[in-house]
């Protein structure tokens, strides 16, 4: 069975994997991880706030002998609407206390602001990108951050610091700050039980977008491959990902990620040097998904993505001094620094 599909899976006595549903077509679930913790439950992630996710993940606590109320408190890894949202919309039920690592305040705030709708600020940055054209294909056909959910993100009850212990009532978990996936991005690490609740950094089949998020910071994918060697710094453990099935080696994944990044550089690096200048330019010379989609093939959404995950390749690029950039009619331009 596929992992997005199974109700429910034992990862280990306690810990329940429960995959719950998203509306988009690019990911059909995020998996849930409830811990059985003495007389309540505690829930790393929440899903996203969709009536069909709530129905799922109330049959998953049924079967457990237990219902929503049950929950004490949800430990979400990141900001993201599929991570987040439905932990807030049940807390306004039931008083459930949610936690979120620190980093995310900043991203908390401007979601808050009202002087800034959330689309607004991916269209002044795609303007700055070069991708006019895409624009206009969003506005057209309405995709956006999910301004429909932008109530939903108040401030946790609590923002979780970087090396700070939960302490359960049947295990400690560790919080270890992870940012790149979003700048605040937290991973929960069990050493007793050799568990990682990963969320969004480290996934068995795709790699985590960068930079989609409401206030990205300098060099997000810098802080990202900072993050991953981290990760692979600590002893290996069971990775418990946020998408995808569970898998029995984090380092291993890691690897494969920094691969994937050095080879996604040179790509980069290559379109430049073919003269594809700006990030939207060199977004369209190269392929998406593992199933390697042409640029144009992809949904306006996707493409927006792809165009951020280009501007921060460009930028680390920059950082390692084999690019320049400048700005040229408002656009940024990279473009091959001069012989030395």
């Amino acid at each position: 069975m596929s992992w997005d599909a199974s109700e429910m899976e034992l990862v280990v006595p306690g810990v329940h994997r429960v995959p719950l549903p998203l509306p988009g077509d690019a990911l059909k679930a995020v998996n849930v991880y409830v811990i059985e913790d003495g007389d309540g439950l505690v829930l790393i992630d929440s899903g996203q706030f969709l009536a069909e996710a709530r129905v799922k993940l109330e049959a998953a606590l049924a079967s457990l002998g237990a219902g929503l109320g049950d929950v004490r408190d949800f430990l979400v890894t990141h900001i993201h609407r599929d991570h987040y949202t439905q932990a807030i919309a049940l807390r306004r039920e039931f008083g459930t206390r949610v936690s979120l690592g620190v980093g995310e305040a900043v991203s908390i705030a401007a979601v808050q602001s009202p002087a800034t709708p959330s689309m607004s600020r991916h269209v002044t940055a795609l303007e700055r990108y070069g991708a006019q054209p895409l624009i206009d294909l969003l506005r057209r056909s309405e995709q956006g951050d999910g301004d429909g959910l932008r109530g939903l993100f108040e401030p946790p009850d609590a923002y979780l610091e970087d090396q700070s212990e939960v302490e359960l009532a049947t295990r400690a978990l560790r919080v270890v700050s992870t940012p790149g996936h979003t700048r605040g991005h937290v991973v929960f690490v069990d050493e007793e039980q050799n568990l990682l609740f990963a969320g969004d950094h480290v996934l068995p089949h795709i790699t985590p977008s960068i930079a989609f998020e409401p206030a990205p910071p300098e060099n997000p994918l810098g802080k990202y491959l900072a993050s991953l060697s981290l990760m692979r710094g600590l002893p290996d453990a069971r990775l418990l990902p946020a998408h995808g099935p569970v898998s029995p080696s984090v380092h291993a994944r890691v690897d494969e990620l920094v691969l994937h990044h050095e080879r996604r550089l040179d790509d980069t690096l290559r379109a430049v040097a073919e003269g594809r200048r700006s990030p939207y330019d060199a977004a369209q010379g190269l392929l998406w998904t593992r199933r390697e989609k042409h640029f144009s093939t992809l949904d306006p959404f996707n493409q927006m993505l792809a165009v951020l995950e280009t501007k921060v390749h460009l930028d680390l690029l920059v950082a390692q001094g084999r690019l320049d950039v400048i700005s040229q009619a408002g656009v940024l331009t990279y473009r091959q620094p001069p012989a030395a």
